[in-house]
């Protein structure tokens, strides 16, 4: 039996779509211990085509990219059930298959579908869960999504963070006077991605506000570094900062009101700055002869995170907003930087430099071990999921940039890579969880 998810889920289309190279997803580590599970391909009982989204697939794909699941291939399979009634258990237990998923596609009136989807425990054959789902066309890959999110949480206990979204800058063309800049946001696979502002100077540093609604980032378009901040569904754009100097690393308070950034304007060398988003007031938050440089707020929005040179080499400080001298939190290795704080607050990446190699390393704030998580020659710019199960990055591959992501315990990596030569992807960021 399935019970009714009474709304419509979907995305509303931004402002700038443009068509782009398609990211594919290769699995470069995977982990012998993920539970094996079953996606059968959804029934289609609409009059017409199928649809360009196979639903099963995304789910599929989902569920595997986590680490904790590997679906197994649909020519596996010894049969392809869509109703419960049509459940051989038998079947699925000669494959070891622990969990099934079977799901059908209906019309729902008004152009829109209903997806109704069941998971059952193989060796129990009980149904854990039964919902349907209203949906239009053109969200139907992102409901699938949604749908992988609810089946990850009733199997994990933890959120999904597969409908949500992440934002890159794609860099094409020739180095130099000739290369094109991009921000672009996409599914949390890669998916549908879409333009949201692009120039022929360089774009850096996005950041994406607590409500998935707007990104600050840096753009030099008028010759000298300025930070925006723009709403990714009207298209709609404010200049926050253009003092003399540096403007740079914006980053988003938890509560959206204000903007760490990092301004050189007095006296010369980098420092962080707090502004209030409301009145664009500045307050100065270190004050340092050295380069102090990529703010990150900690989850209670009461301290900021930051890379410093203070102390001879480039490591992470912490600094409480209400006083006090910034304290050290890396001491392992000679270069620590670009800070990112997981959800819960227990645990920061950063990019930490071996055998002059950049890689991402997590460290555990409880206990300060470190732990290395990948092993690229140049991996940079590390940004949590939300559910702070995976973190998304940029490697090196064949000499351009590429999407990579890489599970906090370093045992599951994929490589989001470009299928269009001669475009480098840079310094992502995973967006929030988004509202119903």
């Amino acid at each position: 039996m399935t019970r009714k998810l009474v709304l419509i889920i979907g995305l509303a289309m931004l402002p700038l779509a443009a068509a782009r190279a398609t990211l594919e997803i290769t699995v470069t580590r995977g982990v012998n211990t993920a539970v094996p599970v079953a996606i059968v391909p959804f029934a289609w009982q609409v009059q017409g085509l199928a649809p360009a989204t196979d639903v099963a697939e995304v789910i599929s794909a989902d569920l595997t990219r986590s680490g904790h699941f590997s679906a197994i291939p649909v020519k596996s399979m010894l049969e392809k059930p869509t109703d419960a009634s049509a459940i051989n258990f038998t079947n699925w237990r000669i494959l070891a298959v622990n969990d099934l998923v079977i799901g059908r596609i209906k019309p729902a009136g008004s152009g829109n579908y209903q997806v109704e989807f069941q998971v059952f425990s193989v060796y129990t054959g009980q149904q854990l869960l039964g919902l349907s789902v209203l949906t239009t066309p053109q969200s139907l890959r992102w409901t699938a999504h949604k749908i992988s999110d609810l089946i990850y949480q009733k199997l994990t206990g933890q959120r999904g963070a597969f409908a949500t979204r992440i934002a890159y800058v794609e860099v094409s063309g020739k180095a130099g006077k000739d290369s094109h800049y991009a921000l672009v946001v996409a599914d949390s696979d890669g998916a549908n991605p879409q333009t949201v502002f692009d120039s022929n100077e360089p774009i850096m540093s996005p950041d994406w506000s607590p409500d998935g609604k707007y990104l600050a980032y840096v753009s030099f378009e008028d010759q000298h570094p300025a930070i925006y901040w723009q709403n990714i569904y009207t298209g709609r754009r404010e200049l926050l900062s253009e003092k003399p100097g540096l403007n740079s690393a914006p980053a988003f308070s938890p509560d959206g009101k204000y903007l760490a950034l990092v301004l050189s304007s007095s006296p010369g060398n980098p420092d962080i700055y707090v502004m209030d988003l409301s009145t664009h007031s500045l307050r100065r938050i270190t004050t340092s002869d050295a380069i102090d440089t990529e703010p990150e707020w900690s989850p209670d929005g009461r301290s900021l995170y930051f890379t410093s040179d203070r102390g001879g080499s480039p490591q992470i400080y912490k600094v409480n907003l209400s006083g006090g001298s910034p304290q050290r939190i890396t001491f392992d290795g000679t270069y620590n930087a670009r800070p990112r704080i997981s959800p819960d607050g227990q645990t920061l990446a950063m990019v930490h430099r071996d055998n002059g190699q950049l890689h991402i390393a997590v460290m555990n704030l409880n206990t300060g071990a470190l732990l290395t998580l990948t092993d690229g020659d140049l991996d940079k710019s590390p940004s949590f999921a939300p559910n702070g199960s995976m973190i998304i990055y940029e490697a090196d591959y064949r000499n351009q940039g590429v999407l990579a992501e890489v599970s906090v315990d370093g045992q599951v990596r994929e490589r989001l890579s470009e299928s269009q030569a001669g475009v480098s992807v840079h310094a992502p960021v995973w967006g929030p969880f988004l509202s119903q």
